[in-house]
C-alpha cells in the first residue's frame, strides 16, 4: 500500500512538472514576441544610419572586395579568382524581412562588368514555421561569350552563389548585416 501511495504522489510530481513546463514555454514564447517588436523597432532606427554608412562606403575606391578579400570568414567563401569580378561590386545591402525570424535578403550591386548582364543579385533565406531553411536567387544572366562552367571553376563566388549550404549563406549574411 506504501508503494501505491509513492507512485502516486510521482505521478502528481511529473503532472505538476508538466504544468510549470507549459507556463514557462508560454513565458518563453512570450518574451521571443516582446524581443521581436524590439529588435524591429531598433532595425527600423538604424536605417538611416545604414543608408549614411553606404552613401561614405561608395566614396571608398574598392571597398567591397577590399573587405571580403580581407575578413577571415567571407574570404574563406571566396577564392584567388573572386578579387578580379568583385571589383565590380559597389554596394551590398542586408534587408531583413519583417518578421526577422523568418530571414533575409542580400543584394549585390554591380557595376557593368565583363561577366554578366545583371546590375543587382539577389538572394534570399528564409525559414520557414518548422525551422527549415531554403533559399532563391536572381538568376545570373551571363554575358555571351562566358561559359557558365568556366566561370564556375574560376570564380569560387558563383560557386558561393549556387552551391553554397544555406548555414553558410546565413553567416554571410550576418556578417555582412553587423560589419559592412
Amino acid at each position: 500500500m506504501h508503494l501505491c501511495l509513492a507512485e502516486k504522489e510521482q505521478q502528481e510530481a511529473i503532472e505538476h512538472i508538466d504544468e510549470v513546463q507549459n507556463e514557462i514555454d508560454r513565458l518563453n514564447e512570450q518574451a521571443s514576441e516582446e524581443i521581436l517588436k524590439v529588435e524591429q523597432k531598433y532595425n527600423k532606427l538604424r536605417q538611416p544610419f545604414f543608408q549614411k554608412r553606404s552613401e561614405l562606403i561608395a566614396k571608398i575606391p574598392n571597398f567591397w572586395v577590399t573587405t571580403f578579400v580581407n575578413h577571415p570568414q567571407v574570404s574563406a567563401l571566396l577564392g584567388e579568382e573572386d578579387e578580379e569580378a568583385l571589383h565590380y561590386l559597389t554596394r551590398v545591402e542586408v534587408t531583413e524581412f519583417e518578421d526577422i525570424k523568418s530571414g533575409y535578403r542580400i543584394d549585390f550591386y554591380f557595376d557593368e562588368n565583363p561577366y554578366f548582364e545583371n546590375k543587382i543579385l539577389s538572394k534570399e533565406f528564409h525559414l520557414n514555421e518548422s525551422g527549415d531553411p531554403s533559399s532563391k536567387s536572381t538568376e545570373i544572366k551571363w554575358k555571351s561569350g562566358k561559359v557558365f562552367e568556366e566561370l564556375l571553376t574560376k570564380i569560387s563566388f558563383c560557386m558561393f552563389w549556387f552551391s553554397r549550404t544555406i548555414y553558410q549563406y546565413w553567416c554571410f549574411g550576418n556578417v555582412l548585416n553587423a560589419n559592412p
